[in-house]
């Protein structure tokens, strides 16, 4: 019989691990650029871009509750991605179209109307084309191995590293393109990237070997209202694009949206764990819950690499290394760069203390976490000391900045997915998974926030000196949030860890 596996792992491993690096190619090419593009070519003030950008970046991860739930009932793992990635392909390369950039007149600042509308539905293509692919993609990783499988989390692994290694080579090629040649040529790239992860998908569909089908494709084919359920599928998706599309036009009732929303998924989860649950059982989702509304101030923080630190990259950041001028969008390689480096070895940490007894409970890596963010700002208030005349760091500060954020995000990340299996009722798991990406879509809302707070007066147009300032007393108030809360977990941690042992 041949052999169905490469490097020991299954074939259709490496088709999703090439389809997932260039759709993160896309997402993370298009994501350095979008706050720039919008004060600089658009003339949005730094408050009202990092409202769009911040309504995105929570609309992106809210969607993937919806489109789990719809590829995981009716549509199929494989074929929600496939509608998915060709959404993504429309989003980002309408991403290319510039119009007219904006101007500063007597009368205030006149937009080309019309490319501003192909901005926003462009926007909103991509929000529910990740919805649909991001949750499946990995749900397809998991069906290619058994249960019990020892070779899972290396599979994982092998995956996760295509997602970081799509998201550097976006920042290294994407940002610099977009602000050296023009913000088409990087938008552009990013959308032929996605149309390569596409076709890549598309043509490795044989190794998958029918992993991720739809539960029934008869039920697919039934008919209501003159309509096969899967019309009606796309037919909703539409609606879907048509409603983001309009909440990108008006951010801020975003806010409310995701207000109400959480509102409901609490309530309905403290229904349920004060209805039905055993002593045990409310002690295990009441620490979930709690761990998760953590997780809200860790990931606030770390997001502002594609808002206020991006800025502050182009606006207060010596970008010149080894002689080579960088762009700020090309910045943003420095965290997955480090994920590559790093995760091996905290893999490798992380077991070595274990076998010892050693290894933090849950509750401190999340405190370990929030800690890190909250120190990575305070060493860039530090380092914002040292800058120049001109209001320049070095970019040093910037990069050490990142690399403590990204030692938070390896004690915190991995360990999210893997505590909510853990803690939560079986019979809710899916519900608390929801609840998870729900928390980092207000997280991406409350990032923007935090952005509004770092606006600068006359926005790409001002003073390096006085913007120099606004960032220091921003990033040492968010800093000292992150170390002030990072530190109350860790010392609650011993006695979350005896309230429940598991």
């Amino acid at each position: 019989m041949p052999d169905r596996t490469w490097f020991g792992h299954p074939r259709g491993l490496y088709v999703l691990f090439f389809a997932e690096m260039w759709e993160r190619f896309s997402f993370y090419g298009m994501r350095g650029l979008l706050l720039l593009y919008l004060t600089k070519h658009w003339l949005f003030s730094d408050q009202i871009g990092a409202g769009i950008y911040a309504s995105y970046g929570s609309m992106v991860y809210l969607m993937p509750v919806i489109g789990g739930l719809v590829a995981d009932r009716f549509l199929g793992f494989r074929r929600a991605v496939t509608l998915g990635a060709v959404l993504l392909c429309l989003g980002h390369l309408g991403m290319a179209f510039e119009g007219t950039p904006a101007v500063l007149t007597d009368a205030g600042i006149v937009r080309d109307e019309f490319a501003l509308q192909i901005l926003y539905l462009s926007l909103a293509l991509i929000i529910v084309g990740v919805g649909l692919l991001k949750p499946n993609i990995s749900s397809i990783v998991g069906e290619l191995y058994a249960n019990q499988d020892g070779r899972r989390d290396a599979g994982f692994t092998i995956f996760y590293m295509g997602i970081n290694l799509g998201a550097v080579l976006a920042a290294l090629t994407c940002g610099y393109l977009g602000e050296t040649y023009g913000w088409a040529y990087g938008f552009g790239l990013a959308g032929l990237g996605m149309l390569v992860g596409l076709i890549t998908f598309i043509r490795g569909k044989s190794l998958l070997e029918g992993k991720g089908e739809a539960p029934s494709d008869e039920r697919l084919q039934s008919v209501s209202f003159g309509l096969t359920l899967h019309q009606r599928i796309i037919a909703g998706v539409v609606v879907a694009v048509c409603a983001a599309w309009w909440f990108m036009q008006h951010h801020t009732v975003v806010g409310t949206l995701l207000t109400l929303t959480t509102i409901g998924a609490i309530g309905g989860v403290l229904v349920y764990i004060f209805m039905s649950c055993t002593p045990e059982e409310r002690k295990s989702m009441g620490l979930l819950l709690f761990l998760t509304a953590y997780s809200v101030i860790f990931w606030a923080l770390f997001e502002q690499a594609g808002s206020s630190l991006n800025l502050f990259a182009d606006r207060n950041v010596d970008r010149t290394l080894f002689g080579l001028s960088m762009t700020a969008s090309q910045l943003q390689f420095f965290n997955p760069g480090f994920i590559i480096l790093l995760a091996p070895l905290f893999s490798v940490l992380w077991q070595w203390l274990a076998s010892r007894g050693w290894e933090p409970s849950s509750s401190a890596k999340f405190g370990l976490g929030v800690l890190q963010a909250g120190l990575g700002f305070l060493l860039l208030v530090y380092g914002i000391g040292f800058a120049d005349s001109q209001g320049q760091v070095a970019m040093c500060w910037l990069a050490l900045a990142y690399l403590i954020h990204t030692t938070g995000e390896l004690c915190l990340s991995p360990v999210g997915l893997s505590m909510v299996t853990r803690l939560a009722v079986a019979k809710v798991v899916g519900l608390m998974m929801g609840v998870w990406f729900l928390a980092s879509s207000v997280a991406h809302y409350v990032a923007g926030l935090i952005a509004g707070l770092a606006s600068v007066e006359g926005g790409a147009g001002a003073n390096s000196v006085d913007s120099l300032t606004v960032y220091a007393d921003t990033f040492y108030v968010v800093g000292m949030v992150g170390v002030v809360t990072g530190i109350l977990l860790l010392l609650l941690a011993p006695l979350l860890t005896r309230w429940v042992r598991r």
